[in-house]
């Protein structure tokens, strides 16, 4: 029993929801700053202030895939969650510009991502519950390029909302201007109704369907699929493994502490202590027989396929970079490039415009790749476009640093497109070939553990680096992203490629 291949338009329908998604992602990281900056937040505390997106992602996605393997109702497996987050996600980008302090902004903010996270994460596991392996790069490549489309037109929509049709980007004090509010308004309308086209103009194989499936993918895939890790060695592993990253928590947290260094610090390393005392716990139970949710994620995360570990550091390095991009790129430009920190004038206001701008380049030029890329990758392979790609990317992050003009910053986004491209496609087909199908939403969701742990991580040490050694000069936040993005494409070498590339007919 095979899948049926799917024609251009039911991959169409399928990945059209993430039109939507990335609409209102790409709002939130455009934005997202300006709104906190404008709220009173100073430059050090801004990363901070981000935390709760990869947080929330860290905790979300692994669950959400886990029970989204083992969900079915009358609209399906992954689709309720597409459905529940989406409007969530729309009633929080209608508050987030209505902010009224910078606090209330930093829990809308968790409150959205958290509701994106929702609706995003299944989408990936999605692409392998419906489509045959021949077309599962078809399937990214298309999700790339509704994520690219949907970035562009999020992007843009303040600079278009003051350009033509006179909507005021200025404001008073503390006041969010009206161009923000109006593209955040649209951005939750499109959100929903786009989620709402995946939902009811595509289909779900039955539970015996796939269950029929993956006991041939099994068979195909042979030592690919994960085995019973129940052992003395295995739990005995995940015990040591939980004390180390407890210990070794604790014992930076009180360094810290001993140091007086930024409390920013803090939530990196007591996060490594929870994470080290739940391996211990679920050591405890699994020696106690008990398996439940709980240890069977703990597990699993642990014993993670080979080629997923290795893709782990290619994204901690990729999403790192991006994470500086999104979190500093307003203050670099506004600051760097146009010379102000005036939150309330207009030559701050239009830079910041201009940054919509910017981003609506890479993710034009996202988009317009998107299809290239896989036709790259049958010709040179799939490690060596993504190394190309992310090198492209780094060296667009480290250029901005030597430009003075408005207009010549277009360019550095052309590669920072390309990197975005390849980054949303490249490793999930990478990646989808080594995974268990039965696991693959649950799995999907770990391999977003290292989307946003360098979030985490970005967040953390970022905002202290920046004033400790570079004088609350943003800009340097950038060339360390560009440095970042570099390594991880070296990194990609590394990674076995044993995903064939098919380009549909």
């Amino acid at each position: 029993m095979e899948k049926r291949k799917l024609s251009f338009w039911e991959i169409w329908n399928m990945s059209f929801g993430f039109l939507g998604i990335q609409f209102g992602f790409a709002l939130q990281n455009a934005n997202t700053s300006r709104i906190f900056e404008t709220l009173g937040a100073k430059v050090d505390e801004i990363p901070i202030l981000w935390i709760a997106a990869p947080v929330t992602g860290l905790v979300i996605q692994p669950i959400i895939g886990y029970f989204s393997d083992r969900t079915w109702t009358r609209l399906g497996r992954r689709r309720p969650y597409f459905l529940i987050g989406a409007i969530l996600s729309s009633i929080a980008l209608f508050i987030m510009p209505n902010s009224p302090t910078l606090w209330i902004a930093a829990g809308t903010l968790w409150i959205m991502d958290a509701s994106i996270n929702v609706s995003m994460e299944p989408f990936r596991a999605f692409v392998g519950d419906n489509l045959p392996t021949k077309q599962r790069t078809l399937g990214f490549a298309m999700q790339s390029f509704f994520i690219g489309t949907g970035a562009v037109v999020g992007s843009l929509l303040p600079y278009l909302f003051t350009n033509l049709f006179g909507v005021s980007n200025t404001a008073e004090a503390g006041i969010i201007p009206d161009s923000v509010k109006w593209s955040f308004y649209i951005g939750g309308v499109v959100f929903l109704l786009a989620v709402l086209w995946t939902v009811f103009k595509s289909k779900e194989y039955s539970p015996e369907e796939l269950h029929a499936f993956e006991q041939q993918e099994k068979e195909a895939l042979g030592k690919v699929e994960v085995e019973d890790f129940e052992t003395k060695k295995n739990i005995s592993k995940q015990l040591n493994f939980g004390v180390l990253m407890t210990v070794l928590g604790a014992l930076v947290s009180f360094y810290i502490y001993e140091e007086n260094l930024t409390k920013e610090l803090y939530i990196l390393f007591i996060g490594l202590i929870v994470i080290g005392l739940l391996f211990m716990m679920s050591s405890v139970m699994r020696n106690k027989k008990l398996k439940n949710g709980f240890t069977i994620i703990m597990t699993d995360l642990l014993n993670m396929p080979t080629t997923m570990k290795k893709l782990a550091l290619v994204q901690f390095f990729s999403w790192f970079a991006l994470f500086s991009m999104w979190i500093y790129t307003t203050q670099a430009v506004t600051g760097h490039v146009f010379g102000t920190t005036d939150t309330t004038s207009k030559l701050y206001n239009d830079a910041a415009d201009w940054v919509s701008v910017l981003f609506t380049v890479y993710n034009g030029v996202a988009a317009a790749v998107a299809f290239l890329l896989p036709v790259i990758a049958k010709k040179v392979g799939i490690r060596m476009t993504h190394l190309l790609a992310l090198v492209a990317g780094g060296i667009g992050l480290i250029s901005i640093y030597f430009i003075g003009d408005k207009g010549v910053l277009l360019l550095p986004m052309i590669g920072v497109g390309i990197a975005w491209a390849s980054i949303l496609s490249m490793p999930y087909a990478m990646l989808s070939g080594s995974l268990p199908a039965a696991k693959m939403g649950y799995y999907m969701g770990v391999f977003n553990f290292f989307v946003v742990i360098p979030q985490i991580v970005a967040a953390t040490i970022l905002g202290f680096i920046v004033k400790q050694f570079f004088d609350d000069e943003p800009i340097y936040a950038l060339i360390i992203g560009g440095i970042s993005m570099i390594i991880a494409g070296l990194l990609t070498l590394r990674v076995n490629e044993r995903t064939k590339i098919t380009i549909n007919e």
